[in-house]
């Protein structure tokens, strides 16, 4: 008799009833709306990173654009045929050299440049910053001596130019940018420096 009364008392007891309405709208949730803030993840990732990176990315644009004009420089003079004694930087293997270091150091610059502006973006989408940081500090003494070196090689070469040719005045701006660059790169080096000691030590 017992069981009987409580059975009896759970089948009298109300079942919760559910709106069909409210199943729905539980069922169909709405979608995010994107916050106007979202367009500048990059500027506040820019504004996380520690002032380094941001001055790295400005002496890695410099220095594209004062490769990019060494090696312009060089490649313009020889176009020119309407001088009374026209030559070409490819008459002289000196000229020739600095125009490779140049155009090498110009692609180095344009990878660095677009590897900053990725990791801007988002942090170590192309390579992972530790090898990032050894390679860098590495290259950017390679890129150093391939400027230097030029630098050195073209102010040779003016003095064994003739004066009347119209490859000179373009050899000496090539020269003279040739070094800027090669000072560029002599900050980027301690900045690459700078970070892998900080990466090592602490």
């Amino acid at each position: 008799m017992k069981q009987e009364g409580e059975m009896l008392v759970v089948a009298c007891r109300p079942m919760a009833a559910v709106s069909p309405v409210s199943a729905n709208s539980q069922s169909q949730q709405p979608f995010p709306t994107p916050s106007p803030f979202s367009f500048s993840d990059a500027s506040a990732r820019l504004s996380t990173r520690p002032p380094v990176y941001l001055s790295n990315l400005i002496l890695r644009f410099l220095a594209l654009v004062f490769s990019f004009v060494s090696a312009l420089s060089l490649a313009a003079s020889s176009s020119k045929k309407d001088s009374p004694r026209p030559s070409s930087f490819a008459d002289y293997s000196e000229l020739l050299y600095c125009f490779i270091a140049s155009v090498l150091v110009f692609v180095y610059s344009a990878f660095q440049l677009f590897k900053g502006i990725c990791d801007i973006a988002q942090r170590g989408i192309l390579i992972s910053d530790m090898f990032s940081d050894y390679m860098s500090f590495i290259l950017d003494q390679v890129a150093g001596y391939l400027l230097i070196s030029s630098s050195s090689v073209a102010i040779v070469s003016i003095q064994q130019i003739d004066k009347t040719a119209s490859i000179l005045k373009a050899v000496i701006i090539s020269a003279i940018v040739s070094f800027v660059t090669f000072l560029v790169i002599v900050i980027c080096t301690l900045l690459s420096g700078y970070k892998l000691c900080k990466r090592i030590i602490w």
